[in-house]
């Protein structure tokens, strides 16, 4: 027994060691990583307690602890309303859709972008696009509204000079909003999602493109049996990994761009919380609605990852 605990001591005591010594080299990373630590605690974990509203008729002045209990009332008003399913169906329909256009755009566009040979052009190209994701959607709305505008808008202005089209209504009609929001989205940060697939390109073995040029293809050829094949398990997870994302189809964007006349079409998930919880008041609801979200999103995130193991073996830990 006791040689037995000797044996199970010395394992554990060089993984302390070990932890220890990797504390005393890493010391300067943890400090550097601890301040996005206190963040996400004060503004992801300390709010946690706040779901308890999601089971009340809260009312501020009465707090957590006075407000009446009414069980799963919220969630039942949140399932029997047409206006909240027509939001789900948004939120779904505008966030699939960003989805795959996120991942078919950069896809091609890496493609293009890996064949050119000039170097000065290609690295100025890749400065252009990826420009606008560090912009954020209070200015470029901003922009979008002063361009889109049937008023004077530089767009309208053009189809109806040049084409000769009537004037479209991009941020007053349902249907033109939701193909306005998903098109400037992608415009916004298809250049940044392209990163991950030129680093992909990057480790790309030059030796099966020397052998494919030895054996006569052409660069279509290579392309079409080397270098989409290449990228083809970063883009399985990049899908995967993005349907955790299905129900988040960007607050900032669409308060930024949306008006009561597009809520039909445009309104989402969070902007529908944002105004219920916090304009209406009504937080019960609104907590409700939200938690909601988080449960269907943390199930669809476990899911992507098991999906991104068995198809693409991808893991974090």
């Amino acid at each position: 027994m006791k040689a037995a605990l000797q044996q199970t001591d010395v394992p554990i005591s060089g993984i302390k060691a070990k932890r220890k010594w990797n504390l005393r080299k890493n010391w300067p990373l943890h400090i550097l990583v601890l301040p996005a630590f206190i963040l996400v605690f004060i503004f992801q974990y300390a709010p946690l307690p706040g779901l308890v509203m999601a089971f009340q008729n809260f009312k501020p002045y009465l707090g957590f602890m006075n407000s009446p209990w009414v069980g799963m009332e919220q969630f039942n008003k949140l399932i029997e309303f047409p206006e909240t399913r027509q939001v789900i169906v948004n939120t779904f329909i505008i966030a699939s859709l960003k989805i795959v256009f996120h991942l078919i755009v950069p896809f091609v566009f890496a493609l293009l972008l890996n064949e050119v040979r000039v170097i000065w052009y290609k690295r100025v190209v890749q400065t252009f696009v990826y420009l606008p994701h560090f912009l954020s959607w209070v200015i470029l709305g901003g922009i979008l509204l002063d361009m889109l505008s049937t008023d004077g808008g530089l767009v309208n202005n053009m189809l109806t000079s040049v084409f000769g089209i009537e004037p479209v209504f991009f941020l007053g009609d349902g249907n033109w909003f939701r193909i306005t929001v998903i098109a400037s989205d992608i415009w916004k940060d298809f250049g940044f999602a392209t990163i991950v697939f030129l680093a992909a390109l990057a480790g790309v073995d030059p030796s099966l493109y020397e052998a494919a040029t030895i054996d006569g293809a052409n660069r279509f050829q290579q392309v079409l049996y080397i270098t989409i094949p290449s990228l083809i398990p970063i883009a399985i997870v990049v899908g995967t990994l993005s349907l955790g994302n299905i129900l988040n189809a960007g607050f900032d964007q669409i308060f930024n761009l949306y008006n009561p006349m597009v809520y039909e079409k445009g309104d989402i998930i969070d902007t529908y919380v944002y105004r219920v919880g916090l304009i209406a008041g009504d937080f019960g609801f609104g907590t409700a609605v939200g938690m909601f979200k988080s449960v269907i999103s943390f199930v669809l995130i476990i899911i992507a990852y098991r999906l991104a193991y068995r198809f693409a073996n991808y893991r974090i830990f």
